[in-house]
């Protein structure tokens, strides 16, 4: 009874272990989002800039950026490698710290002028804003974003203009 019962365990392991190999190596890549306070320290740590994917659960087009924008393949690798990425629920009452002053992540997004949704916001490694992009956005577009933020383009060059450079 007892050999039984460590074999069917076993046997359920291996498979759990089987199913979720497979689901890994079948979905591919996916973007690594962290809790608020947890990517500020990262990006500090890392020296990565900071994207702040602020949503609301009842937005429609949040729900079609995170299926579509932050679904796709080129984007969640560039994200991967170049931020550390963060999902901040504009409406929700929960604390978070930022800059020494503790806020709750609903006053974090009117700080910072946010009304729409979904809303980009961008950080540097140290916290500091560097922009919002506003609205939903398709996929080859953020890409262009990503690119223009990370490489630091902003600091010299309007996005149109390093959109025709392209």
């Amino acid at each position: 009874m007892m050999n039984q019962m460590i074999h069917r365990k076993a046997v359920c392991t291996i498979l759990i272990g089987l199913m979720s190999a497979s689901s890994i190596s079948h979905a591919g890549e996916k973007i690594v989002w962290r809790e608020f306070g947890e990517g500020i320290a990262l990006a500090a740590k890392t020296k990565k800039k900071v994207i702040i994917d602020v949503y609301t659960d009842w937005c429609g087009w949040c729900k079609t950026m995170d299926a579509k924008t932050y679904a796709n393949e080129d984007v969640v690798k560039y994200l991967n490698k170049y931020y550390v990425a963060v999902k901040l629920n504009a409406e929700s009452a929960d604390k978070i710290m930022y800059n020494g002053d503790s806020m709750s992540k609903q006053e974090f997004s009117s700080a910072f002028g946010i009304s729409g949704f979904p809303s980009t916001l961008f950080l540097t490694t140290d916290g500091k804003p560097i922009t919002i992009y506003p609205g939903y956005a398709e996929p080859d577009m953020f890409k262009d974003v990503l690119r223009y933020i990370a490489e630091d383009h902003y600091t010299s060059i309007s996005f149109n203009q390093f959109r025709e450079k392209k």
